[in-house]
């Protein structure tokens, strides 16, 4: 049974992959994304080989002088920051924790919105039309405005670690998820899959693990590929405006070092323009593949 199940799997891996492989954006961004994923992966091999720097070493001469604000050259490719540490570096490890916030807290985020839209859609009544008013509440507010009322508010008040952050930036969007599934749900439940089961006694929660939820997961796939670019933008969002851990990297803990210590008028232009460029790419290249993955499993936007 097992070794049917895993024939299964592959047989379908190879049938998406046929098709996938033939959208122009979906490939665009793959290459996008892997090549993003290398940089994080690779960052601790090229330390090791001496190619990139301690990122929060402060570098001094021979001397014992602070090597801040170096141009671009060939002691620092991307030149130093305010006290001295190797930028080139700090952005290159700046991935790991950057992709690792979008992810977690994308998977977070589709979780909860997974949950809640299964069941609105499946309960209805009153059980419905109390978890979408919740929805409502989260959807009214914009994302970057509710991500930092919850990081200023939530406990400890003021300060943001690791966890709280992905927990911010994961409940400030979970609520469009929520809204996706439960309207594909309502209109699975209708199914003659899912009304031949429940005649057979199949109970609630076999009927939506084991009958809508499996038909939903494509479109939560692709939705939730898509909520990763926003993930990466509201940290960057909040790391700029100071509400990020002091202990971790990020791309945009980069950039607000660099707006608070004027890197513009101390010439150092990479200061600024890597970190947003950083940002813009992988969000892009998460944005193309998205979209190239809901015209796939979305009948609506498939082109024929």
């Amino acid at each position: 049974m097992l070794r049917i199940r895993i024939l299964a799997a592959l047989g379908r891996a190879r049938t998406f992959w046929a098709v996938f492989r033939k959208s122009r954006l979906g490939m665009a961004g793959l290459l996008i994304l892997v090549a993003y994923l290398a940089m994080a992966l690779s960052a601790p091999a090229l330390e090791a080989a001496g190619l990139l720097r301690d990122p929060a070493l402060i570098n001094e001469d021979a001397q014992g002088n602070v090597l801040n604000y170096q141009p671009p050259g060939a002691m620092f490719a991307m030149g130093s920051d305010h006290i001295g540490r190797d930028l080139l570096s700090r952005m290159w490890f700046g991935s790991q924790y950057t992709l690792l916030i979008g992810f977690i807290s994308s998977i977070f985020s589709m979780g909860l919105g997974t949950v809640v839209g299964l069941v609105s859609g499946y309960a209805g009544g009153w059980i419905d039309e109390i978890l979408m008013r919740v929805v409502d509440f989260f959807l009214v507010l914009p994302t970057l405005i509710l991500a930092l009322i919850l990081a200023v508010t939530l406990p400890p008040p003021g300060k943001v670690d690791l966890w709280k952050l992905i927990f911010v930036v994961g409940i400030s969007l979970w609520a469009t998820t929520a809204r996706l599934v439960r309207a594909q749900v309502l209109s699975l439940k209708e199914r003659q899959f899912v009304l031949r089961a429940r005649a057979i006694g199949a109970g609630d929660g076999r009927i939506m693990r084991k009958h809508i939820f499996p038909n939903a997961f494509s479109l939560v796939f692709a939705e939730g590929i898509l909520t990763i670019a926003v993930a990466i933008l509201t940290e960057s969002f909040l790391a700029f405006l100071g509400l990020a851990p002091d202990e971790i990297i990020t791309w945009g803990k980069v950039l607000q070092d660099a707006l608070l210590h004027s890197a513009l008028a101390s010439g150092l232009v990479w200061w600024v323009v890597m970190p947003g460029f950083l940002i813009v790419g992988v969000v892009y290249g998460f944005t193309l593949l998205g979209y190239a993955l809901d015209d796939i499993v979305n009948p609506r936007l498939r082109r024929r």
